[in-house]
């Protein structure tokens, strides 16, 4: 059986068609031009689409954000046997630890102290043990046995992992923990490469390394819109919002589903193991995409009640959860 994974999360609107990774396109506004990359961010479908008068600076802005992409891949991804991340679940501890690794868990720690734990970057155990379960051959339709999976939730708990910012090292407080940051990660790398292009002189533009962010306009003093993915269709929308100067994250058990029936997906409760419904999704607005993107995974997880309180706490403006039947609930901070 096939693990089913699909990570476009979010929507961008736009009249402008897709095409080649990078399309130059006529815009009315102020005689600027649309540019437009196309390509993946740990595995999610990702775009750069900026606006501007000189099509060989966009393309050195854009060429200077892929390589900020590349290096940052190099630390989060967990699918790359070189990266940082991959060598802290491999040794338990990371010696001259990246600086944005550290910044990156830092943060991850702070959202599972707000959350009481729901979201937990630590729930790589659980995690490796579905997909190790759903890929083997004729898997067990009803999951990982119970005793498996009591054995990997003993190892997920945040508040085991150890930084030493001054030092530069992190560590894992027990053999066979394990840390993933898939969730965050994107949304990292998202306002990390929109650095790199304001440092190009670019203002309108929007950037998705899996998690969309825009930046001021479009030329014309238009927002940019945002689709919001419908869990039983992930290319169609299911509403859409017009977003300036913020970031949105969406999230949904339908992004990877372990099993061909749907009971299995890869959002998981950390306390005791049962993943999130694949029809349900949620969409966080925020001013940045690294803040946007864990609180996404974490509100799914929550409970209704503590919904308001952890989207204020960490800095969350606004939540949208969604099923294939329209919008649910809306949660303001």
């Amino acid at each position: 059986m096939t693990v089913r994974i699909n990570r476009r999360r979010a929507i961008t609107v736009l009249a402008a068609a897709a095409g080649l990774p990078l399309i130059w396109q006529a815009s009315q506004a102020q005689a600027a031009r649309l540019v437009r990359w196309e390509g993946t961010t740990l595995g999610a479908p990702s775009t750069i689409q900026l606006y501007h008068t000189d099509e060989a600076k966009a393309r050195a802005a854009i060429a200077a954000g892929l390589e900020e992409l590349a290096r940052l891949e190099s630390i989060f991804s967990v699918y790359r046997a070189d990266s940082a991340i991959t060598a802290l679940n491999r040794d338990g501890r990371l010696d001259n630890a990246p600086v944005e690794l550290i910044e990156m868990l830092t943060h991850a720690r702070e959202l599972a102290k707000i959350s009481d734990g729901v979201y937990d970057p630590t729930i790589q155990p659980v995690w490796q043990l579905y997909f190790q379960h759903f890929t083997a051959a004729n898997p067990d339709p009803a999951g990982p046995a119970a005793a498996d999976m009591a054995k990997a939730l003993a190892l997920v708990d945040w508040r085991g992992i150890e930084i030493d910012p001054v030092n530069r090292t992190i560590a894992l407080a027990r053999p066979g923990m394990a840390i993933t940051l898939n969730s965050g990660a994107q949304g990292y790398i998202t306002d990390r490469v929109a650095d790199v292009l304001r440092s190009h002189g670019f203002v309108n533009m929007l950037v998705d390394m899996g998690e969309p962010r825009a930046l001021s306009t479009k030329p014309d003093g238009s927002a940019w819109r945002i689709g919001i993915a419908n869990p039983a269709d992930p290319s169609r929308a299911v509403t859409e919002i017009d977003v300036v100067d913020k970031a949105v994250s969406t999230s949904g058990g339908y992004g990877t589903l372990f099993d061909d029936a749907g009971q299995f997906t890869h959002l998981i409760n950390t306390r005791t193991g049962k993943t999130a419904p694949a029809m349900v999704g949620v969409s966080v607005v925020a001013n940045n995409a690294t803040t946007a993107d864990g609180l996404s995974t974490a509100l799914l997880l929550a409970p209704v009640e503590r919904r308001q309180d952890i989207l204020r706490a960490a800095g969350g403006l606004t939540a949208i959860f969604v099923t294939p039947d329209g919008v649910t609930a809306t949660v303001t901070a």
